[in-house]
């Protein structure tokens, strides 16, 4: 089995009608001045993990001060925490999309603070990062919401949050069988041909979490989630790849029924948006443009030992220190910097990347989307608790990698509604 790995969004919610979910009494040993009848209402208690939650406690007493907080197990069984409390309004309702937390793991208005801000039950929050766990194959995060008062639980309910879809497959890549490293993430079968995602990660090598891809093929995007070192069947270090291999890999994407091969997008983050760039420019028949996170603008050496070259083309070395040309991209380009990035300069690289198009007169759209004090670990979809420093699965040392959970969070937001933005638009 692939080791998976997590790699270095606004998603507007959708209301229906609301579900009270939970109803949990009590009744004796409620302390004085507290509600014995608060009930917890969310508008949907099945979601995809990308999809904001509306979470409504009701039944309170006029300005009563609760403490609302979610639980979660990660995927090596940690328990995960956030908690605010709060002041119910004259109604004795407290609306999380619209009520300020007094104190709690998050300090502003934000309707799912509670899920992004988690702290894990031991170690240090910001050199952590969520990592769902897995039912039948499929990252599923099981959410308890609960209200307490003086120690006393007034209600609670259950959450389950999905990674993929009911119907959303995933099928096994191997160097044996299929000549790549990765997995073909699909969505249902019978649907129209739509915009695909060939999807793949930076210097931490492995195959990317399951996150992004499921949720990308839960919207209805085919994704090939691929690796191309430190994982099983191709090189253990980011050295000498050749850009065939992420060719072959499009062209495999492309067969796929559900595909629309006029539209294999590449996407990417940190050392991975190279291999982005330099496939969008040099397979343009191929792949039509390019999603990147915290990019570069220029090729670098090879990884973790700069001794050679990273990427190959015919055989060949591509030099490191060289400015990426873009002048046969055939596609959009959506660019995602933040200005506190620890790693590299992306905030200049992205604007750079669009400069670079503009002058090519590239007839696409083209953006950089550059969030002030955000770091580095900004690619893919939101809500999930990460930190800001980590342990590289490479190098095994701790990278601290910039911005503020709270400031990472908005622009994982901001890029993730962007992504689905820009492959909507593909698909017509």
């Amino acid at each position: 089995m692939i080791e998976r790995k997590a790699i270095d969004g606004v998603v507007v919610p959708v209301r229906g009608p609301v579900v009270v979910v939970a109803l949990t009494l009590v009744l004796a040993g409620c302390s004085p001045g507290s509600s014995d009848h608060a009930t917890i209402e969310v508008d949907h208690p099945v979601s995809l993990a990308d999809q904001a939650v509306h979470l409504k406690v009701s039944g309170l007493k006029a300005g009563e001060s609760v403490e609302v907080g979610t639980q979660a197990v990660d995927v090596g069984g940690k328990q995960w925490h956030g908690e605010a409390t709060f002041k119910a309004d004259d109604h004795g309702v407290v609306d999380l999309d619209h009520a300020s937390p007094s104190n709690g793991t998050y300090q502003s208005v934000d309707g799912m603070g509670l899920f992004w801000s988690m702290n894990p039950a031991d170690g240090d929050p910001d050199q952590q990062a969520f990592i769902p766990p897995t039912k039948a194959g499929k990252p599923v995060e099981d959410v308890k919401v609960s209200v307490r008062k003086d120690g006393k639980t007034l209600a609670d309910t259950a959450l389950t949050r999905q990674w993929m879809a009911d119907g959303v497959t995933l099928e096994p890549l191997t160097m044996a069988n299929d000549q790549l490293t990765g997995s073909l993430v699909l969505p249902p079968p019978g649907q129209p041909k739509r915009p695909a995602v060939l999807y793949f990660g930076g210097s931490e090598g492995g195959v990317g979490a399951l996150s992004a891809p499921g949720l990308l093929a839960s919207h209805g995007y085919p994704v090939l989630d691929l690796a191309y070192f430190h994982a099983p069947g191709v090189p253990d270090n980011l050295r000498n790849i050749p850009l065939e291999y992420f060719a072959s890999a499009a062209r495999l994407l492309a067969r796929q029924p559900g595909v629309n091969p006029a539209h294999v997008i590449v996407m990417s983050a940190s050392r991975g948006t190279e291999a982005a760039l330099l496939l969008a420019q040099n397979f343009p028949d191929l792949v039509h443009g390019a999603i990147l996170y915290a990019p570069t603008a220029v090729t670098n050496a090879s990884f973790p030992l700069p001794d050679t070259s990273a990427w190959t083309l015919h055989g060949r070395p591509i030099a490191a220190g060289d400015l990426m040309p873009v002048d046969r991209v055939n596609g959009p380009v959506l660019a995602v910097a933040g200005t506190d990035d620890q790693l590299w300069q992306s905030w200049t690289a992205a604007p750079l990347i669009v400069q670079e198009l503009d002058k090519a007169n590239n007839r696409y759209p083209h953006e950089a989307l550059v969030i002030p004090q955000a770091g580095h670990t900004i690619g893919g979809p939101p809500y999930l608790p990460r930190g800001t420093s980590g342990i590289h699965p490479v190098v095994s040392r701790l990278l601290q990698y910039g911005g503020t959970r709270q400031i990472n969070e908005s622009a994982l937001l901001q890029g993730w509604t962007k992504t689905l933005e820009l492959l909507k638009s593909l698909a017509g």
